[in-house]
């Protein structure tokens, strides 16, 4: 009787030992892990699954989530510039949304509000790291941050120090832990190798590099900790965004990061050495944007790596995006907001290799939480989740897509596109004297930084993003490019005209399709703080 009882309680014992095992990995499977892999500026040519870059690049590992995965055809940013697009895409908002003082006090100031580099993330806002993390996933990220709000940073006196000196070296790490704490107050987890902001930016023209070993070192060091699944990792990258030429980027020192000189430099990639080799044998052109895609390709291969060698890649869902579209940089255009993303799970997604479905980054919130099966219906996201069109449902032909930066807004309705340009009365009548004031002291801030000069003429007109004459050095070569480009209202239809050069705005023809545009870009203004000129 007693080995009855013990047969029948040995029985029971691996019973629910093997129910709760396979419970788990149930629940392992339903919950993924996230990689959301955000790279700093690329351009379409860039891409070998795009027709503009095709055979342009050595990328085998970005060609392979391309291969196996979703590309999102339509995809679009609400802002297109860095720091904003970092917003829609951790918070699922609108950067309008902001409330960071800095941002606020410019929209009380100016009745406006003016959607830039300004749009900062607080410990109070409701993101989506922090939000995975009350779900119970371990969050990390590695890289550039230029979207929390950092306290405490301090400022060297002179940029031409030294970063070996002592007081210098303190300094930079004091930054990046004041930086890593700012990222752990908005809901990560792990957070190291971070650049606060764009290298020029750092403190120290030394230090002044890209480092792409160095970010790679801290996503692999995650991924590995990262034992206890769900795991989502938020990674980073500074390049190809500039400075891009060899010595301050892929040939940099590879112990230079924004921590200053590192004892030895990090050995997660393929050596910096075998780049233009590797580049040679696959019969393309050695150059700096090459070097620099290969670079940043050899990180998301260091990181599928560490995924397959720990048996997690099977149940990781990566998201691949690049912050924003280059061609049209700081402005609503197409080639400012159009900007192609890849989704890869194992064994691709029901949707196919191609999706035409019309999405904005701050749909990516939702539909990550939707992944992660977490209930967000409490959560005031101005996305919406993308998640049922990956598994083949048909998006709807009728959606709007709004748009936003500095003096600039837009919107989309399948192939309609309106822009509108308003400037608050005191910018749009500056005097010339105001005007000389405001380009000498931004001119100034970049000699110290020995960084390039758009316009020394105060007569120059103001771009979309910034009110500075001649615009800012990051939508300079898209300032003025446009025949619409200085025209108050702009309608173009996309199916005729994908580049926007015909503004039908003037058209009586097209009154009746102005006027509806125009009514929809209220409804979404209407909601969003800060007033824009006649249309609210």
């Amino acid at each position: 009787m007693n080995q009855r009882l013990a047969s029948i309680f040995l029985t029971l014992t691996i019973f629910n030992f093997l129910s709760s095992h396979c419970f788990a990995q149930t629940n392992k499977e339903e919950r993924p892990n996230i990689l959301f892999f955000i790279a700093d500026d690329m351009l379409p040519q860039h891409f070998n699954c795009l027709p503009q870059g095709k055979g342009k690049n050595l990328t085998p590992n970005l060609d392979r989530i391309a291969r196996e995965g979703t590309i999102m055809l339509q995809q679009h940013v609400v802002s297109p510039v860095c720091t904003p697009s970092r917003y829609n895409v951790l918070t699922g908002k609108f950067g309008s949304r902001a409330q960071n003082p800095w941002f606020k006090q410019i929209t009380e100031k100016n009745g406006q509000s003016i959607v830039e580099f300004n749009t900062h993330i607080l410990s109070s806002d409701t993101t989506l790291p922090a939000i995975l993390q009350a779900a119970g996933y371990t969050t990390g990220m590695a890289g550039k941050n230029h979207v929390a709000e950092v306290h405490h940073l301090k400022k060297f006196k002179n940029f031409d120090a030294s970063a070996k000196d002592p007081a210098n070296k303190a300094l930079l790490k004091a930054n990046h832990d004041h930086t890593c704490q700012a990222m752990r107050e908005i809901g990560f987890d792990f957070a190291d190798s971070v650049y606060h902001n764009n290298p020029s930016f750092l403190g120290l023209h030394e230090v002044a590099v890209q480092n792409m070993d160095w970010i790679t070192s801290a996503g692999v060091r995650f991924l590995n900790q990262a034992d206890k699944d769900p795991f989502f990792l938020y990674f980073a990258t500074t390049v190809p965004h500039g400075p891009t030429v060899a010595r301050r980027s892929w040939r940099a020192d590879p112990r230079l990061t924004a921590l200053g000189y590192l004892e030895q430099a990090p050995n997660v990639q393929p050596s910096r050495a075998s780049i233009p080799k590797r580049i040679k044998a696959a019969g393309l052109a050695v150059n700096d944007s090459t070097a620099n895609i290969l670079w940043l390709d050899d990180a998301l291969g260091a990181l599928l790596q560490a995924l397959e060698a720990n048996g997690q890649i099977d149940n990781t869902i990566i998201f691949f995006f690049n912050d924003h579209g280059q061609l049209a940089k700081g402005t609503v255009y197409q080639g400012g907001v159009h900007n192609p993303s890849i989704v890869w799970r194992k064994g691709g997604f029901p949707v196919g290799a191609t999706s035409n479905a019309l999405v904005s980054n701050v749909d990516f919130a939702p539909t990550i939480l939707d992944f992660a099966k977490i209930d967000y219906s409490k959560n005031q996201f101005d996305g919406e989740s993308f998640h049922s069109y990956l598994q083949g449902k048909e998006p709807p032909r009728d959606r709007s897509l709004y748009f936003e930066l500095g003096y600039a807004r837009g919107l989309r309705i399948g192939n309609w596109k309106y822009m509108a340009i308003r400037y608050p009365e005191p910018i749009e009548n500056m005097s010339l004297e105001e005007r000389a004031t405001v380009l000498e002291e931004w001119n100034e801030k970049r000699r110290k930084r020995h960084l390039n000069i758009v316009t020394d003429d105060p007569s120059r007109p103001f771009s979309h993003l910034t009110a500075i004459p001649g615009g800012g050095d990051a939508e300079k070569y898209s300032t003025g490019s446009y025949p619409g480009y200085f025209d108050r209202d702009q309608l173009y239809y996309l199916g005729n005209d994908p580049k926007e050069q015909i503004n039908l705005a003037d058209n009586p023809k097209y009154a009746k399709q102005l006027a509806a545009m125009k009514i929809q870009l209220r409804k979404h203004l209407d909601v969003l703080p800060g007033g824009f000129g006649d249309l609210k």
